[in-house]
């Protein structure tokens, strides 16, 4: 927490030493004087203080852009979709981008869509088997094998939160680019992804 102007005062009049040209009265042109200095360090300490928020990505504000850059975002899935995300989705995609370690698991995919804002499930397809598969499931070749299935809402909405968004930001978004484009960019090379809504 940072000290006020006033707690700088005090600190800068304690170094002072005693006498009568040494004032410490509030009308004093010395204490004046010492004031504008403890403004200034009162500032300088909020900002530090303030620094201690910026670098962490999950309070960062003001230093987001650089965070960014750093973490090579925005995703390029965002960038073909330009200004679709919010200062609060911005935060968590770096967050996620610093911590996330990847996967293969459907319950990778889930977190990964509900970091993004998207609830989904998933379905795993299997080719038929004699012996395995059961009377009344559909017949698939080996192919299937490697194709899978998110089932999401037909249109996922982002609505604007105070605290959460930023000025300039619209009040609501909705669609599912997002999405599509992440989960295509981050699946298995030799796997196919099909999506469906509603």
């Amino acid at each position: 927490m940072a000290l006020t102007a006033t707690a700088y005062l005090a600190q800068l009049q304690a170094l002072l030493p005693q006498g009568f040209a040494w004032p410490r009265q509030a009308d004093a042109a010395l204490t004046n004087l010492l004031l504008a200095w403890a403004d200034e360090l009162a500032r300088v300490d909020g900002r530090a203080a303030d620094l201690i928020d910026e670098a962490d990505p999950r309070t960062t504000a003001e230093l987001l852009a650089d965070w960014e850059r750093v973490a090579g975002l925005p995703d390029p899935c965002v960038e073909a979709l330009a200004g679709t995300q919010t200062t609060a989705q911005r935060r968590a995609a770096l967050v996620a981008k610093l911590t996330t370690i990847g996967g293969q698991s459907a319950a990778y995919y889930i977190a990964l869509a509900a970091s993004l804002g998207y609830t989904i499930t998933v379905t795993e397809f299997s080719p038929f088997q004699a012996g395995h598969s059961a009377a009344g499931n559909a017949l698939t070749n080996d192919g299937w094998v490697f194709v899978w299935q998110v089932n999401a809402p037909e249109a996922s909405i982002v609505e604007f939160a105070a605290g959460r968004s930023s000025a300039g930001e619209p009040l609501r978004n909705w669609g599912n680019e997002l999405l599509e484009c992440v989960i295509n960019r981050l699946k298995p090379a030799h796997t196919h992804v099909l999506f469906a809504y509603g």
